[in-house]
């Protein structure tokens, strides 16, 4: 992948709309080039400021109206040009930042630090993606040498399948502009992701967090920081916290 197709993909990487395969090839572009990386954070600094810095205004009707038909009118014509196509896809998004509609709720996180969306981004995109997992196996001598070379540090892994929490696998995600190794369990139903962080990201993370019926939830596994996130009970979440808490 080159530089070109990488700029083209980033919002909808940005946004957790890639593919997991496309996603893939995307972060190993990444991985060997500073100037989209670069992008790719100065894209979450903007939408930082935009969420904590702008005065939100309800947009008038009639403008909202004019600016969702020139997008319309835009996108439909056969023979746009690329440079027309794309302001009528900027003239989209102004729409949905400004209209102060359905969308707006869904794009404030309120006090969440921005590594805590991250998070949860994450852990929805694996959900929705073919496969959540990179490398798939039960048995911890294989997801952790899996990781060795790929990420800075190996993580602590461990498999609590007697206590109803089953080791699927392991993969790779990126967290704000850090590459971090994600451990996954089952319970039940539930498909339940083990990040591990760097200390700096995991500093601003001092307290659990609920969004949307996904709980966050700090701690340590082994000597590194970790934060678990699944859409399990509060009973169930806190004894899955419980073992990995005391994991060695």
């Amino acid at each position: 992948m080159d530089c070109s197709s990488a700029r083209e993909l980033l919002p909808l990487y940005f946004d957790g709309e890639l593919d997991r395969a496309s996603g893939r090839e995307f972060e190993r572009h990444l991985d060997t080039c500073e100037e989209c990386r670069a992008a790719l954070i100065e894209l979450d600094s903007l939408r930082t400021r935009l969420r904590n810095d702008t005065p939100r205004h309800a947009a008038p009707a009639a403008l909202r109206e004019r600016i969702a038909r020139t997008a319309a009118n835009a996108l439909a014509t056969p023979h746009a040009n690329p440079r027309m196509r794309w302001l009528a896809l900027a003239a989209s998004w102004a729409l949905a930042f400004v209209a102060g509609g359905a969308l707006l709720p869904a794009w404030k996180i309120g006090n969440e630090p921005p590594i805590a969306r991250d998070l949860f981004a994450s852990h929805w995109r694996a959900l929705a993606a073919a496969s959540p997992v990179d490398v798939v196996s039960t048995d911890r001598h294989t997801v952790k040498p899996w990781f060795e070379g790929k990420v800075a540090q190996a993580p602590l892994v461990r498999d609590f399948a007697e206590q109803g929490f089953a080791l699927v696998g392991g993969r790779i995600d990126y967290v704000g502009s850090a590459r971090v190794p994600v451990l996954i369990y089952r319970h039940g139903q539930h498909l339940v992701d083990v990040f591990v962080l760097p200390p700096a990201d995991a500093a601003a993370l001092s307290h659990p967090l609920q969004r949307e019926g996904y709980a966050l939830e700090p701690l340590r596994l082994g000597d590194q920081a970790a934060v678990i996130v699944s859409d399990m009970d509060a009973t169930e979440s806190a004894r899955f916290a419980q073992l990995i808490g005391a994991a060695k």
